[in-house]
């Protein structure tokens, strides 16, 4: 029944997600809700000028109804899962939709005022703290632990700098995933598999409800590609990627591995480093830089890449670092 439950996560919500562009691609043309494309971005991107974003609206309602249909149903049949586990589900859905509520308005505001920039940093940054606080203080109030499980290791307890470094780590990480989103179809096919990983972990380790969750994100950026796949037809935004940090970090705390995100999200890490890693070094070399172009994606654009193989090579990479992740996770513990 599990494993029924966990393929029609994935049909839902693929088919929502897809179906849904039919709608939303023309309607975000017809309200010029484009995207403005960055002056110091490769100038070959200029061609995107226009193409609707906010498409994560699509896959946030896509993976959302996914989940709510198969988890109430893995509830009404007698699911075993605890009160405490359940919460993480809801509390962790519930995050990562709240990320997408900021990005929205992020994505809202750049657009009216025609420029690639929305809401200032210390603005996101605030709502993303007070968000990861509430989904922190609800999973608490559930009965959940300051424990956090590293393998080989086994549970080790951070008392109150858990809250702490929960907080910090999945602000960092969310906004890790929001400069993975850079060209056609790279975020959606790394998060694919992020999700995928996070999934098999999570049947794995008997935590039926969480891993719904993640194969109705799995299934939800199928749905997606359809339409994100270059030549993109529609941008998630800042709408769909902080949704999609706040939903692979609720996978990685809802399994108690966060630390498990480092080595399966190893992509978002080496994006969010690279951009570190350029603008500090430009700051004191007055002017010299390390890549050819931050993110690191557009480092491998301007050295000839094309956006399919930086996709491939992306998700392949995240792949075997997945891989690993699952053998630490099952033999570990």
């Amino acid at each position: 029944m599990d494993i029924v439950l966990y393929c029609l996560a994935i049909v839902i919500a693929a088919v929502i997600t897809g179906l849904l562009g039919y709608f939303m691609v023309p309607f975000l043309h017809k309200i010029k809700f484009g995207q403005t494309i960055r002056e110091v971005g490769p100038s070959w991107h200029k061609n995107k000028q226009g193409t609707p974003t906010m498409g994560g609206i699509m896959f946030i309602i896509g993976s959302s109804v996914a989940a709510v249909i198969c988890i109430a149903f893995l509830w009404l049949n007698g699911g075993a899962e605890t009160q405490l586990m359940l919460v993480k589900v809801m509390a962790g859905a519930l995050m990562a939709v709240g990320f997408g509520i900021v990005g929205f308005l992020d994505d809202y505001i750049s657009i009216k005022k025609h420029r690639n920039l929305g809401l200032t940093e210390i603005q996101k940054l605030i709502l993303q703290f007070i968000i990861v606080g509430a989904y922190l203080l609800s999973v608490a109030l559930a009965g959940g632990t300051t424990e956090t499980v590293i393998p080989f290791l086994g549970s080790v307890d951070l008392g109150f700098f858990y809250y702490i470094l929960a907080a910090v780590f999945i602000v960092g990480m969310v906004n890790a995933v929001n400069f993975t989103d850079g060209i056609d179809g790279l975020n959606t096919s790394v998060t694919l598999v992020v999700a995928l990983v996070f999934s098999v972990i999570a049947m794995l380790l008997n935590r039926v409800g969480l891993s719904l969750y993640a194969a109705a994100i799995v299934g939800a950026m199928i749905g997606f590609l359809f339409w994100n796949a270059n030549p993109a037809k529609v941008f998630m935004g800042d709408t769909g990627s902080l949704f999609l940090g706040g939903a692979v970090c609720a996978l990685a705390f809802g399994v108690n591995m966060p630390i498990l995100l480092i080595l399966i999200g190893i992509i978002y890490i080496v994006e969010i480093l690279s951009v570190v890693l350029q603008v500090t070094y430009f700051k004191i070399s007055h002017g010299k830089r390390i890549f050819k172009m931050a993110p690191i994606h557009h480092h491998f654009e301007m050295c000839g890449w094309n956006e399919n193989k930086i996709c491939f090579v992306f998700s392949g990479v995240t792949l075997l670092a997945g891989i690993i992740g699952v053998i630490l996770a099952v033999f570990g513990c």
